[in-house]
């Protein structure tokens, strides 16, 4: 089976309130969201038009504006709401989505995953 064509935005940072202790959440903090998305129309026939593909710019900005939205306790929530935001907002057949965040100590990052598909 081929590999579906899929736009993917990498480490896209956004800034957020977070984290399960209260004293955590009291500040801003920064994490890197990746979103692959696969559009439910390949890349054949786009005809070099924008308005027939995912505009990477606008999910830019939608992300980030999720994130800043309100506080949350869980990366997974974020995640979570990140792929249910896309997959209504735009016409993808499915999105994967990893979100990083800079917390251990003696780590690069403590990272969630998620992928999910239009029903």
């Amino acid at each position: 089976m081929p590999t579906p064509d899929t736009i993917e935005i990498r480490r896209l940072r956004v800034s957020t309130l977070i984290g399960v202790p209260d004293e955590e959440r009291a500040t801003p903090q920064t994490l890197w969201i990746t979103v692959r998305m696969v559009p439910g129309q390949g890349f054949t026939g786009l005809a070099d038009d924008i308005s027939r593909t995912i505009d990477y710019h606008s999910v830019a900005l939608e992300i980030q504006a999720l994130a800043a939205a309100r506080p949350r306790r869980l990366i997974e929530t974020l995640a979570l709401e990140t792929a249910d935001l896309l997959l209504c907002r735009h016409p993808l057949a499915s999105v994967a989505v990893t979100l990083e965040k800079q917390i251990l100590p003696d780590t690069d990052c403590v990272a969630v995953h998620l992928e999910r598909h239009r029903a």
